[in-house]
């Protein structure tokens, strides 16, 4: 399993709406610049973003995107979610949308890659924005140094 760009850029730039929290709306360009994805491409995830209900757009000279709770309560699994779908490791992992084979009873794989799974939902689920750009600005803070 590969994460595609779009989970890698929609997390990417919802931790710039994370550092912005509270700052007011961020444009698509200046989201796009800082993180050098293509605003055509942005503009696609924030859609679905958008639908997810994740962020907000506001209309106007100083309008942009806007998280739609606080960086804590957004976890990465549901930004991953809006712009990826489920996470699927194979047809047989034990997501509601699996899918049933022949062999699922005596298959000897099927508990690792539903036990592979519930590990990276674990941490998808349990890791918030705000824990990824707190973790950021320590790192810089020390490579300041």
């Amino acid at each position: 399993m590969k994460l595609s760009t779009k989970g890698q850029y929609g997390v990417l730039a919802m931790c710039e709406l994370a550092e912005h929290y509270g700052k007011g709306p961020m444009s698509i360009k200046e989201i796009a610049a800082r993180q050098n994805i293509s605003d055509a491409y942005l503009e696609q995830l924030f859609s679905m973003l958008k639908k997810a209900g994740l962020i907000s757009s506001l209309r106007g000279a100083r309008g942009g995107y806007v998280l739609n709770r606080k960086p804590s309560e957004i976890v990465v699994g549901e930004v991953i979610d809006a712009v990826e779908g489920p996470i699927e490791l194979c047809g047989c992992s034990g997501t509601d949308e699996a899918v049933h084979c022949s062999r699922e009873v005596a298959c000897p794989t099927a508990q690792l890659w539903g036990d592979v799974l519930h590990s990276i939902r674990n941490v998808v689920d349990h890791r918030s924005l705000q824990d990824l750009i707190s973790h950021s600005s320590i790192n810089n803070k020390t490579n300041e140094k």
